[in-house]
Parts: C-alpha cells; structure tokens; sequence
C-alpha cells in the first residue's frame, strides 16, 4: 500500500475503490483496527494535539477528505488521487456490508439520530444488517459510567464495522482509546455521516462537493458552529504549508 508523507501527518493514497478493498482486508483480518480522513481542521489540530498525533501514527488507513487537501497535494508535487472524505466513504462502506453480510453499529449524533440514519441506511442497501445504534450523551467522554455502557453494548452484539461520528478529534481519539476493549474488526471515524444519512443535516449538493466548496455550504447553514473553525483554525494551514 502506497503511504506517502504529507505535511505533518501521512496519508494511504488510495482511490475511493482502493480504499473499500484495503477496509474489506481489515475486516476479514479480524484484528482491531481504525480509519481516520485527515481534513484541513485536522491537519491544523495535528500540529500542537500530542493525543491526536498518536491517534494518527497507530491508524491503520489514513484517506485524504477535502478537496483543499488534494490542491495542496498537487501544489507540493505528491498528488493525492483522490478525495475520500467520510460522508462519502461511509455510504460505500454500507454498500460493502450489505454485499458481503457484515454487521454495523452507529455510535454517534444527538438522541434518536443514529436510530433513524439506521431505518434509513437499511432501506437504501438492501439486506444491510445494522445490529445497533446509540446516541451518546453530551460530554460523554468524561463519564466512565456511560463509556463502560458503550463498550458492553458493542461488545454484546460484535459488530464487523463501527461507524463513528462524535465530531472530531473526540471519535478519533474514542477509537483510539478504546480499540482494543471494543474488539471490532473496523472502526471508521465519519463526523457528520450520521446526521446526513438520518436526513437530520444537509449535504452540500454535489457540485459544491466536487469544487471544493462543501465547507462554505456547511458555513452557511450553521454559521454560529462553523465559524471559528473555517475563518479562523482553518486559516493556519496556509503557515503550515510553508513549513513543511
């Protein structure tokens, strides 16, 4: 598999097709591990979050989401072939477990949310064998009770494939703390995936997608959550790619 040096992480370089061949490895290797989809939001968090680069030095796929990634790719001479973002992995992964008969789990989104993504994602992928769903509380992370719970539910019904969309660097570094208790062949880490998939948020359309401008749609429609995040932490990836 073709690992490449970017900026302050790593990435698989993979195509979207590629990278649903490498998570049917995982699954059928049986052994703990996880995906993470390095953003512009992540390559900025990577460089002062000493638990997040841990995250991403034991991460078994690294894909590429975000087409500013790509452009700087390009920019630097190591092109990335493809975008591989989360919200567009995680429909093929389904489409992967429904061909194949492997078990999901949903772990993620306010109440009821993954519940519902879970109605919907069955009805889209004929014979998608989703063995449960739960919303986490807020700030659950802090709480061992509700963590101990978790880890039982999943471990209870033995997923192939986790799905995980807390926000980030909160799924990654649940997947990383917790990987080896929890036991499932494929942990992926999706962010919004579940809110899209349960028709609670609304994607960018495609050409929006395609372009590069799914983050100013993500503005626009939830300007008070987003931005900080876009039009300030974001901005410091321009430094960032000077310096390496």
């Amino acid at each position: 598999m073709s690992r490449i040096k970017f900026l302050n992480t790593e990435i698989d370089n993979l195509s979207m097709s590629e990278a649903i061949e490498e998570i049917d490895k995982l699954v059928v290797n049986r052994k703990s591990s996880y995906v993470v989809t390095p953003n512009v939001d992540h390559i900025v968090k990577l460089e002062k979050d000493e638990e997040f680069k841990e995250v991403y030095k034991n991460a078994d796929l690294i894909l590429t989401d975000g087409m500013p990634l790509i452009w700087i790719s390009k920019m630097k001479f190591t092109p990335i072939k493809e975008k591989v973002s989360g919200s567009d992995l995680f429909p093929r992964v389904c489409e992967l477990a429904a061909k194949k008969s492997y078990s999901m789990f949903l772990l993620g989104a306010a109440e009821g949310v993954a519940a519902k993504a879970a109605e919907n994602l069955k009805e889209k992928f004929s014979g998608l064998n989703i063995v449960g769903s739960y919303s986490p509380s807020y700030g659950f992370e802090k709480k061992e009770d509700e963590i101990e719970k978790i880890i039982k539910i999943i471990n209870e019904v033995k997923p192939d494939i986790l799905a995980i969309g807390l926000g980030a660097p909160k799924q990654e570094k649940f997947i990383y703390k917790y990987n080896k208790r929890l036991n499932v062949p494929v942990s992926l880490a999706i962010g919004a995936s579940i809110d899209f998939e349960a028709g609670n948020i609304e994607r960018a359309p495609k050409f929006m997608q395609k372009c590069g401008f799914e983050w100013f749609y993500r503005l626009c429609k939830q300007p008070k959550r987003m931005f900080k995040r876009y039009l300030i932490d974001d901005l410091k990836i321009i430094k960032i790619i000077f310096k390496y």
